[in-house]
This record gives C-alpha cells, sequence and structure tokens, in this order.
C-alpha cells in the first residue's frame, strides 16, 4: 500500500484495461468479417482499432514496467491524456463510418457495437483524466493572501 510520502507509480488502472479489452474485441470482430461490398468504412475501422489496441498496450507497458521510473512522469501523463482523446474522438468516427458503410452481418454488427463501446470509455477516461488533472492543478494553487496576513498581526499603533 502506498503512503502519503511514497511517489505513486502510474495509473494503469480499470478503466485503462477496459479500453484494451473493448480495443481488441473490437479488432478482432472486425477481423472475422469475410467480404464487404463498401469496404472503405471496415478497413478505417480496422487501422483504428488495432492502432488503439498496440497503443493503449504500449502505455499499459510503460506504466507498469521499470521504464516509467526512468521517463519524465508528467510527460507520460499528458502523452497518455493526449493519446486516450484521439483514440476515443478516432474510434468514435470510424465506428459511425462503419455503421454507414456496413453489410449487416454479425460479426459487423458486433464489431460496431464493441467500436461504439470503446470510444464512449475511451473519451469517459478521458473525462476522468481532465477532472483529475484540473482537481491537481487546483491544489497547487495557493491561496491568494498577499502580504495582508503579516499585516493584520502587527499592533496598529507601532
Amino acid at each position: 500500500m502506498l503512503s502519503a510520502e511514497q511517489p505513486s507509480r502510474g495509473s494503469p488502472d480499470l478503466y485503462r484495461a477496459l479500453d484494451e479489452l473493448l480495443s481488441l474485441l473490437a479488432f478482432i470482430c472486425e477481423e472475422v468479417v469475410s467480404q464487404c461490398t463498401l469496404c472503405g468504412g471496415l478497413y478505417f475501422f480496422e487501422f483504428v482499432s488495432s492502432s488503439a489496441f498496440l497503443l493503449c498496450l504500449l502505455m499499459l507497458i510503460v506504466y507498469c514496467t521499470p521504464v516509467y521510473d526512468r521517463v519524465d512522469a508528467g510527460k507520460v501523463k499528458s502523452s497518455d491524456f493526449y493519446i486516450t482523446l484521439g483514440i476515443g474522438c478516432l474510434f468514435l468516427l470510424a465506428s459511425i463510418i462503419f455503421v454507414s458503410t456496413h453489410d449487416q452481418t454479425s460479426a459487423e454488427i458486433a464489431a460496431i457495437v464493441f467500436g461504439f463501446l470503446a470510444s464512449f470509455m475511451f473519451l469517459g477516461d478521458f473525462a476522468i483524466m481532465a477532472y483529475e488533472k484540473r482537481q491537481e492543478s487546483q491544489k497547487r494553487k495557493p491561496e491568494a493572501t498577499g502580504g495582508r496576513a503579516e499585516a493584520l498581526t502587527e499592533p496598529l499603533n507601532a
């Protein structure tokens, strides 16, 4: 258990693992599709889902290995912040495009469902990270007292 004095390692939490799992399931379901009539949406979805899986895997490796101790933690968290936003937006876009071009097979519908779930999880994870980042920045701000606190403790007739 971490004490208050120990710096925490990265945060590969349940949300990150769920993002990874959903992007993998979307990729697997998409790979099962045997034929398509309008393949552009399928290929874009394939690219986004495989890229999301690999980027999440890379971030998990960075968080869970000694590599995290060797690099600047602020840069890793910042990269994770923007990668999560980018993946969430691209996954949502790819899922929307795939919905408009799919052939209504069960594998395609499953891939679309997992794609939307993954995109919402990524965007939800981004929202949580943004909230935590905002809370952290508010904790760092000192209260604006100025030099007034010292003046209040001095006698008035000195």
